[in-house]
């Protein structure tokens, strides 16, 4: 079994030490690596699926959205997000998008409000996912390009409001569906300020800004690690049918 994750930038994703813990405590052989690629790399890795060449492929920024259109086949929630963060071979190659569980699991295990009003920051893949994840509460979502945020709501389909990047959040848990945070770069600070609790899920070597800022105000949060952990976990089993080792990958995490 042959495996990787396929970014731009990649050089940082923390998935190759979590499926290699996962893949050696279940007793697979196999490998997971990461390739940094552009749009031609996409296809060219959607290519090496079909010869049977990789047994399938995570997807992170930005390909989610090109992964979404080279699938053969996409699961519902795929197809339904526009977004594509696995890539799973057999006869043919499907797209599914698994970070809508990550994020529900990890929005529970960091016991963040179910209730609270939700602010999206972001109109990529990772906001479709997170509008998907939260369908159903009072959402509020925010782009660089109000224009693309209204767009990514009509083509979705869920019932939220778009608001000004400079809005505050007021009393909302925040959720950063974008880069900012994975180079050492902070949140805006009206946003933190008026939050209720935080979903960050941008990662880097060391915890990003606010994340830390938030834990020093006692402000609940989940981070990039905890999405990542259960989105891993969720793609593990479509690739191998067999249970993630959670407690193995969550080991792998901590000691990185």
């Amino acid at each position: 079994m042959r495996l990787l994750v396929l970014g731009n930038p990649v050089d940082h994703s923390l998935s190759p030490i979590l499926h290699n813990a996962a893949l050696a405590a279940c007793g697979l052989s196999g490998s997971f690596g990461y390739r940094n690629v552009d749009a031609i790399g996409m296809h060219d890795a959607v290519a090496e699926m079909r010869r049977g060449e990789l047994s399938g492929a995570s997807v992170t920024m930005p390909h989610k959205g090109l992964a979404a259109e080279l699938a053969d086949r996409l699961s519902t929630a795929a197809k339904r997000a526009g977004a594509v963060n696995t890539f799973v071979s057999a006869n043919d190659v499907v797209g599914h998008n698994t970070d809508i569980v990550g994020i529900r699991s990890a929005w529970a295990e960091a016991r963040l409000d179910q209730g609270a009003p939700a602010r999206i920051l972001g109109t990529g893949g990772a906001a479709a996912a997170a509008l998907l994840a939260l369908e159903g509460r009072d959402i509020r979502i925010s782009g660089r390009r109000p224009a693309a945020a209204a767009a990514l709501l009509d083509r979705i389909g869920v019932d939220a409001e778009v608001v000004d990047w400079m809005d505050p959040a007021q009393g909302s848990i925040v959720i950063n569906a974008t880069p900012i945070g994975m180079n050492g770069d902070s949140l805006p600070s009206h946003l933190l300020e008026d939050m209720s609790g935080l979903f960050d899920m941008a990662y880097g070597p060391v915890p990003t800004p606010a994340v830390v800022w938030a834990g020093k105000q006692d402000i609940p949060c989940a981070d990039g690690p905890a999405m990542l952990l259960h989105q891993a976990a969720a793609a593990f089993q479509l690739w191998t049918g067999f249970a993630a080792p959670l407690t193995v990958m969550r080991e792998a995490l901590n000691r990185r």
